[in-house]
Parts: structure tokens; C-alpha cells; sequence
């Protein structure tokens, strides 16, 4: 099969594979589709148990495939969108500028399903729906587009969360990477900081078996609107 369509080798060798950990909602029931608000965002933590992911609904089919670059230069191909629609995403929630995360107070790190203004890459005005932006220094990620960079300071999309969605059970399972990680260097800034939050010693510990998906706006107290 490879031989006949070698793009199916580049897909698998793409993928950086962790734990297959199931979403589920704050009771610890199996998180559904049909329980994802397209208008908000959601955080779970994969694949370290510090490291926060959004997770969200765009409201349309998004295709796969779509090559994406590193900050290093190396390609990479992201897997779209999953569920009945493949309209479900999922990507780092560490802005891949200064690794700002959102935490339990305060949250600088949103998704913006209205109409929001940034600067793209060319230093022009743009406004646009669907934009996840970071308020520390105005990045903007298109996460439509696996989380391309449309503006500000960052050198490359967010850390894609590979998913895998069960058509029989409506079950959604996070079970890799794709794209450039920071996982090193956010752990080497803020791991006391993260021990402190999550009340643990070893903050590379990694997900298993299943992972809590919290509304963003219940999860961070205050998300900061810019």
C-alpha cells in the first residue's frame, strides 16, 4: 500500500505518538461531539499532564493534508479536522512565541470565534472569525488551517494534537503530536510554577487513560480580552 502511495508513509512518520487517552467531561463520562459549543473553546491536557490543548468545533469539514513548516524549516502535514464533520480540532494551548499558557487564573491564550483584529504577516490590518490569539504579544493562529501563523511574532503553528474520533461510540481519543514541540523548554521555565498548580512533583509526567475537557471560560477565571 505504501509502495502505491508513498504519501501515506510521510503521513505516518509524521505523527509523534503518545499515549491514546480518551476525552471525557468533567463527571469522567466519555466526552461526545455533540457536546462541543462551536462558539467556545475547550482545554484538556495532553500529552504531559501540564500541558494544556484546545480543543475545538470549527463548524465546518476541514481537509487534511495542508503542509505546514516549522520554526527549524521542517515539513510537516496536519490531519484536519475529526467527527462526523471533520470539523474537530485540537492543538497546544503554549503559544509558540514566549509559551504563553492559560492557567486556572488568568488566561492570555484564547480563542475568538467572533470578529478579531491583528496585525498579519504582511503589517496589515485584518479581521477575522475563528482566530486564536495571544494578548502577551499579539500572535494570531489560524486554527482552520492547523494553526498557521497569521500574524504577529511567532515562527511557527501551534503543536498539532492528533485525534482519533469512533464513529460507533461518538468517543473523541487524543494520540500524538505533529508539528514543533516546546514541551522542553516551557517545562524548563515554568515546572516550578506548573508543580505548584497541578500539585505535582513530576510535571513531564504523561497523560494515560483519560483526560478532563473543561469549557476555556471555566477553566481560567479570567481570560484576557485584547
Amino acid at each position: 500500500m505504501v509502495a502505491a502511495n508513498p504519501s501515506m508513509l510521510v503521513r505516518a512518520e509524521a505523527v509523534r505518538p503518545y499515549n491514546r487517552v480518551l476525552l471525557v467531561d468533567e463527571n469522567g463520562s466519555p466526552l461526545v461531539r455533540r457536546s462541543l459549543d462551536g462558539s467556545d473553546a475547550f482545554i484538556f491536557h495532553y500529552p504531559y499532564v501540564t500541558t494544556p490543548c484546545f480543543l475545538l468545533d470549527i463548524g465546518r469539514s476541514l481537509d487534511s493534508g495542508q503542509s505546514l513548516k516549522t520554526e527549524a524549516g521542517k515539513s510537516y502535514q496536519w490531519q484536519g479536522g475529526v467527527g462526523p464533520d471533520n470539523s474537530v480540532v485540537a492543538f497546544s494551548a503554549i503559544c509558540s512565541h514566549k509559551l504563553s499558557f492559560p492557567t486556572r487564573s488568568v488566561s492570555f491564550l484564547n480563542y475568538h470565534s467572533d470578529l478579531t483584529r491583528f496585525s498579519n504577516n504582511e503589517n496589515m490590518e485584518e479581521e477575522r472569525k475563528q482566530v486564536i490569539f495571544c494578548c502577551s504579544e499579539r500572535s494570531a493562529y489560524d486554527p482552520a488551517n492547523g494553526a498557521r501563523v497569521l500574524g504577529g511574532p511567532a515562527q511557527q503553528p501551534l503543536t498539532s494534537i492528533e485525534l482519533e474520533y469512533d464513529t460507533i461510540t461518538d468517543r473523541i481519543y487524543a494520540i500524538g503530536t505533529r508539528g514543533g514541540e516546546l514541551y522542553e523548554s516551557f517545562f524548563e521555565r515554568f515546572g516550578f510554577r506548573l508543580a505548584l498548580d497541578h500539585g505535582i512533583e513530576d510535571v513531564r509526567a504523561l497523560v494515560t487513560g483519560s483526560s478532563v475537557v473543561h469549557a476555556h471560560d471555566q477553566y481560567s477565571t479570567q481570560p484576557v480580552s485584547c
